[in-house]
C-alpha cells in the first residue's frame, strides 16, 4: 500500500514539475521579445517560435497569446489576420473568456489603427455577448469601456456616458483594494480612460460644469506620474477645451501645447487633430492670424495622410476658405474646398448619427453659390468644384443606398455562417419523433423503416439526382407515394419539395463554406451540383431558405477568405 502511495505521489509530483517547465519554456521566448517596441519586427521569430509550441500542443490559450503578439508586433497591413487568427485559436478552446478577449482585440485593431469605429463596435459586442456570464469582472468592464468609446465616437453621448460611469464607479474601488501592484496599475488605467471619455460625453452634452469637475480630478488622480503621462495630456487637451469655451484663451493655449507631446507620443492622430484645431481657434480669437492658420493648415496635413477626420473639425475648412476667401487666394480657396468636399463625404460615411447635427456654415448652397463665382473668375477652377461637388452628393447618395444593401446583406450572411459554422452537424438532423407520439394511422413498422431508408438517402447525397420526384423516390425506396408524402409531412414538418429542396440547398451551402474552389463555380454549375436544373429556380430557392442570394453570399465568403471587408475566423495563419 505504501509503495503504491509513494508511486502515486511520485507521477503527480513529476507531471506538476513537466506542467512548471513547460510553462516556463513559454516564458522563456516570450521574455526575448516582449520588451520589444510595438510594429517591431524583430519579435516575430520568437514569436513564430512561440505559436508553433502552442500549436503542437494544442495550448490554446497560449495560441490565443501568441496571436495576440502577432497583433503587437506586426504592421498594420497585417494586424487583422493575426486578430482573426487569435479569435480561431480562442474558439478551438470553448472558452468563454478567452474568446471574448480575442474579439476585444480585434475590435482595438479597427478602431485604434483603421478608425473603423462601426466595425469595432460588431467586434467589442460579439466580445460583451461571450463576457455576459463570465467571473472576470475586469474582462467585463474592459468591454463596457470599449463600446462606450465607439458610442462617443458615433456621436451617442447619453448613452456611452451611462457606460463610463458604471465602469469609473467599478475601477475606482478596485484601485483602493488589497491588490497586487499590477492590478492596481491596470485599474487605474481603467479609471482614468473612462473618466476622460466621460469628460468628453459632457462636454459634448453641453455638462460644462460636470466635465470640469471630471477634469480636475483626472489631473489631481494622474499627478506627474510618468506611467499616466498620456492620460495626464488628454485631461490637460480637455481642460484646453473647456477654456476655450469659456473665453480663457491663453491658460486655454497653455494646456493645449501641454498635451500636444503625450498626446503625439501615443500615436492618437484623431485627437492630436483636435488638439491642433482648438490651438488654432485660440490663436484666432487672440486675433493672432499666421499662428492660427499654421495649425489649421496642421488639422489638414492629418487628414491628407489619414483620410480621416472628426465631425467637430468640419469648421477648419470653413475657416480656411473664408480666409483664403478673404486674401482673394482663388487657388488655396478652391483647395480648401475641394477638402470640405472629401470631409463631409468621410463624415457622412463614418459618422451617420452625427452628420446631420452638424452645423454647416458652407452648406451645399453655399458651395455650388461660391463656385459660380470662382467660375466666372477661374473656368476650370469652378469646373473642377462643380465635379467635386456632384460627385460629392452623387457619391454620399451612393454610398448610403449600398451601406444600407450592404449591411442587410452582411447581416443575412453573419445569420447564415453561424448556423453553418456552429450547427452543421445539425442542418437537417432534426430528431425523428417517435412513431408512438404521432397519432397516425401509418403503420409504425413501416413509419421506423421508410424513416431509416430517408436516413440513409440524406446521407448518401441521393437527393443531388436531377428530375428527382416524389413518385421516381417513392420507387426506390419501394413505397408508394402517398404513404412517403404522409410520412415525410408529419415526420419531416414539411412537404416533399420543401423537404428536397432544402436538402439541396444546404447541402450545395456547406460545400461553398468547406470548399473554396466552389466559390469559383458559376450559378448554373452549382445548380447541377445539388440536382436542380434551372439557374434561376436555384437562386430563388437559395434565397428562400438561407436569406441571402447565391451571388451575394459567394461575393462575401470570398472577401472573408481574401481579407476585403473582413477577415476570415475560420482558418488560423
Amino acid at each position: 500500500m505504501i509503495k503504491k502511495l509513494s508511486i502515486l505521489l511520485f507521477l503527480v509530483f513529476f507531471k506538476l514539475f513537466l506542467s512548471q517547465e513547460n510553462y516556463s519554456e513559454y516564458y522563456k521566448l516570450r521574455s526575448k521579445y516582449e520588451n520589444f517596441e510595438e510594429n517591431n519586427s524583430k519579435a516575430f521569430p520568437y514569436i513564430q517560435a512561440y505559436i508553433n509550441k502552442a500549436k503542437k500542443e494544442k495550448n490554446f490559450e497560449k495560441l490565443v497569446q501568441g496571436y495576440k503578439d502577432g497583433v503587437f508586433y506586426s504592421p498594420k497591413e497585417l494586424k487583422l489576420t493575426y486578430a482573426d487568427s487569435a479569435i480561431w485559436a480562442a474558439r478551438q478552446s470553448s472558452v468563454n473568456d478567452l474568446i471574448s478577449t480575442a474579439y476585444l482585440e480585434k475590435g482595438v485593431v479597427y478602431y485604434y489603427h483603421f478608425k473603423r469605429y462601426q466595425l469595432a463596435l460588431n467586434e467589442y459586442l460579439n466580445a460583451y455577448e461571450f463576457s455576459k456570464n463570465t467571473k472576470n469582472d475586469f474582462l467585463r468592464y474592459q468591454n463596457l469601456y470599449h463600446i462606450g468609446v465607439v458610442k462617443s465616437y458615433l456621436g451617442y453621448y447619453q448613452e456611452a456616458a451611462e457606460l463610463f460611469k458604471q465602469c469609473i464607479s467599478y475601477y475606482e474601488a478596485k484601485t483602493k483594494a488589497n491588490l497586487h501592484p499590477n492590478e492596481i496599475y491596470n485599474n487605474k488605467k481603467g479609471y482614468l480612460n473612462s473618466l476622460r471619455q466621460l469628460i468628453i460625453c459632457y462636454q459634448n452634452l453641453g455638462k460644462l460644469n460636470q466635465a470640469n469637475s471630471a477634469i480636475q480630478t483626472g489631473l489631481k488622480e494622474a499627478g506627474n506620474d510618468t506611467d499616466f503621462a498620456q492620460e495626464k495630456g488628454y485631461f490637460l487637451l480637455s481642460k484646453g477645451i473647456s477654456e476655450y469655451k469659456k473665453n480663457q484663451f491663453s491658460l486655454a493655449i497653455e494646456n493645449l501645447n501641454l498635451s500636444v507631446n503625450p498626446i503625439k507620443n501615443s500615436d492618437d492622430f484623431a485627437w492630436l487633430s483636435v488638439d491642433y484645431f482648438y490651438l488654432g481657434k485660440s490663436f484666432r480669437s487672440l486675433k493672432n492670424y499666421s499662428e492660427s492658420i499654421n495649425y489649421f493648415k496642421k488639422v489638414d496635413s492629418i487628414f491628407q495622410k489619414h483620410q480621416f477626420i472628426l465631425p467637430e473639425l468640419r469648421e477648419n475648412y470653413e475657416i480656411l476658405i473664408n480666409h483664403y476667401k478673404n486674401e482673394k487666394d482663388q487657388t488655396l480657396q478652391l483647395y480648401y474646398t475641394s477638402q470640405l468636399l472629401k470631409a463631409d463625404s468621410i463624415i457622412s460615411k463614418d459618422f451617420i448619427y452625427l452628420s446631420p447635427k452638424i452645423h454647416k456654415e458652407y452648406d451645399t448652397k453655399t458651395l455650388l453659390d461660391e463656385k459660380n463665382k470662382l467660375e466666372r473668375a477661374n473656368s476650370w477652377g469652378s469646373f473642377i468644384i462643380i465635379s467635386l461637388a456632384i460627385f460629392a452628393v452623387g457619391l454620399i447618395i451612393l454610398l448610403i443606398i449600398r451601406y444600407k444593401r450592404e449591411k442587410d446583406i452582411q447581416q443575412k450572411y453573419i445569420l447564415l455562417e453561424e448556423k453553418f459554422t456552429l450547427q452543421q452537424d445539425k442542418l437537417l438532423e432534426k430528431p425523428f419523433p417517435n412513431p408512438e407520439e404521432k397519432k397516425t394511422s401509418l403503420d409504425e413498422n413501416k413509419v421506423e423503416e421508410l424513416l431509416r431508408k430517408l436516413k440513409i438517402f440524406e446521407g448518401k447525397k441521393e437527393f443531388t439526382q436531377k428530375g428527382l420526384t416524389i413518385n421516381k423516390l417513392a420507387n426506390q425506396l419501394g413505397t408508394n407515394s402517398n404513404y412517403l408524402s404522409q410520412v415525410i409531412n408529419e415526420y419531416k414538418g414539411m412537404n416533399f419539395n420543401k423537404y428536397l429542396s432544402e436538402l439541396r440547398i444546404n447541402y450545395i451551402t456547406v460545400l461553398l463554406f468547406e470548399n473554396k474552389e466552389y466559390l469559383k463555380y458559376g450559378i448554373e454549375t452549382l445548380a447541377k451540383e445539388c440536382g436542380i436544373a434551372s439557374r434561376q429556380n436555384f437562386s430563388d430557392l437559395f434565397y428562400e431558405i438561407n436569406g441571402i442570394r447565391p451571388t451575394d453570399f459567394i461575393r462575401k465568403r470570398k472577401q472573408e477568405l481574401d481579407g476585403k471587408g473582413g477577415f476570415s475566423t475560420l482558418n488560423p495563419i
